[in-house]
């Protein structure tokens, strides 16, 4: 019998396969050995609303009025935030925005400078 990876997740050692997968009982991760290849390689690329790269200490511009979850403010258009930087999760950029202070955006909404 074959030695049996390791999960990924949690590095539990009672993994098994399951057709063409291996399964973690422990976390109920489940994973390929050619996914486990690609996510080695793979670096997330985040893209604004016109298909540019962003980077950490970009400046970039809102390309629709937004409102701030929980108070009556707006973002509003137009409005320039600088030294992004970038996270994993459905809102990928932290910053400042003056006069409104520390909130995450999506990428999504924004151009680069």
């Amino acid at each position: 019998m074959s030695e049996l990876p390791n999960c990924p997740e949690c590095q539990s050692e009672y993994t098994y396969e399951d057709g063409n997968l291996f399964v973690c009982p422990v976390c109920a991760h489940e994973w390929t050995l050619e996914s486990e290849g690609e996510q080695e390689d793979s670096e997330t690329v985040y893209k604004d609303s016109n298909g540019n790269v962003l980077q950490d200490g970009d400046t970039v511009t809102v390309i629709k009025d937004l409102k701030v979850k929980g108070t009556s403010s707006v973002v509003k258009r137009g409005t320039k935030v600088k030294n992004i930087r970038l996270i994993d999760g459905d809102h990928d950029i932290d910053c400042k925005i003056d006069g409104l202070g520390a909130m995450q955006l999506k990428s999504k909404f924004v151009k680069k400078i």
